[in-house]
């Protein structure tokens, strides 16, 4: 039988080309235009056009709105998905593993299944409800969901080839770890972006800005190594990140939280079949006064200062992501160090893959969750009520009667209106 551990001993000795060969996907345009640039300041020109021009298109699809960002989502989880599944194709090819390829997209199918499948169940019950063909699939979302994979769980044990065992079990675990660190981290940016866009811009733009800022302090005063995984990062880098993150996450929130546009929850329009962010804003975004600490009052010359409760949760959000979200990179640097690749891919020049530009995102948008569920959410009326219209009549008027007689003892409905 293969050792699976001396295989992958094999592996330390070969060459980066001989695992996944790298390739330079720069436009030729761009090369011939930096070609008289040293290689730093090369690879810096090409970063930042290319940052400018993915910021661009990033701007883009919020204008064109919620849907848009979801499908945005939804793309970037399936690429993602991709590039770390095809490392561990190219790297394990020469054993010709049967339906591995092809079990594994199977497998993404049926957890984005069962996961869109809870979303629209929660967000769009109105929906749902006027549709009978669509009332089946999601009264039984969860069997079905279990079914699908199911399937795939038994196509899988009947691939199992002798002298390959331990190996095919290694990748049916790595497809699934993918699963966990893809999918669900995707949905839960989904989830964020239904409680209010500023809650999916905030974040994300937080990481992209530590990432920008931390590569440019790095560049020009970088001097002090940070961590051993990823040798260019540096003490200088990170620290001038950190602060620059702060200051755009409490500016940038103070831009957002003055539009209904940003801070409404995603809410589906049944009549009208689209997406809705129309609503009364809650406390978090309506300016209210704030004293200065009196150790600031001295330096700043302010006794008070007027500001919206959310640029408070935004220094938060800054925070863990100029702190603790470049670790989901550090934790990429070491996944590719394992393999000795450079890059996840080469989709995008001067940057690598699109994995390499959303490590640290995945990290962020589980701490967003955490945070929203923790210290934001209370109880959502509507989604409440959306619920209790999907139920049986005679459902409601159990509810109906059960919530009348519980109102009438706390005095809030008046005795006469016990008819």
């Amino acid at each position: 039988e293969v050792d699976l551990e001396e295989r992958l001993g094999e592996l330390d000795l070969r060459s980066d080309s001989d695992v996944l060969p790298p390739t330079d996907s720069t436009p030729e345009i761009l090369k011939r235009a930096l070609s008289g640039l040293s290689a730093r300041w090369k690879n810096w020109w090409i970063r930042g056009i290319l940052t400018l021009a993915m910021i661009s298109v990033f701007f883009l699809i919020i204008y064109l709105g919620s849907f848009m960002l979801m499908l945005l989502v939804l793309s970037i989880q399936v690429k993602c998905y991709h590039e770390i599944i095809t490392i561990g194709y190219r790297v394990y090819h020469s054993y010709d593993l049967p339906w591995f390829r092809s079990l594994s997209w199977y497998f993404l199918l049926c957890v984005n299944y069962f996961f869109y499948g809870e979303t629209v169940a929660d967000y769009f019950a109105t929906f749902v409800q006027r549709r009978e063909q669509l009332q089946f699939l999601i009264r039984y979302h969860r069997f079905i969901s279990f079914a699908l994979y199911l399937t795939g769980f038994c196509m899988f044990v009947l691939s199992l080839v002798k002298k390959h065992y331990r190996l095919q079990f290694y990748m049916f675990a790595w497809t699934h770890v993918t699963l966990l660190i893809t999918v669900t981290q995707s949905h839960l940016v989904i989830q964020n972006l239904f409680e209010g866009m500023i809650w999916f811009l905030v974040p994300i733009s937080s990481v992209i800005c530590n990432d920008i800022t931390a590569y440019i302090f790095g560049f020009f005063f970088g001097r002090t190594p940070l961590i051993k995984l990823s040798p260019k990062k540096t003490w200088e880098g990170f620290i001038g990140g950190f602060f620059s993150t702060v200051v755009f996450g409490f500016i940038f929130s103070y831009f957002l939280a003055q539009h209904q546009y940003f801070v409404c929850p995603v809410e589906y329009n049944s009549e009208t079949n689209r997406f809705v962010t129309e609503c009364e804003p809650s406390e978090l975004f309506q300016i209210k006064k704030y004293s200065v600490p009196p150790l600031l009052q001295a330096v700043l010359g302010w006794e008070t200062v007027n500001m919206y409760p959310f640029q408070m949760h935004s220094i938060a959000l800054s925070t863990f992501a100029s702190l603790i979200g470049p670790f989901g990179g550090f934790f990429a640097s070491g996944f590719k160090r394992a393999f000795k690749i450079k890059d996840f891919a080469d989709t995008i020049p001067g940057h690598g893959g699109i994995m390499d530009r959303f490590d640290c995102q995945y990290l962020m948008a589980t701490f967003v969750h955490v945070y929203i569920t923790s210290f934001i959410r209370g109880p959502n009326p509507s989604k409440l009520l959306k619920q209790l219209l999907i139920l049986q009549p005679e459902q409601q008027l159990i509810v109906y009667k059960t919530l009348k007689s519980h109102l009438v003892e706390k005095g809030i409905l008046q005795p006469s209106l016990r008819g």
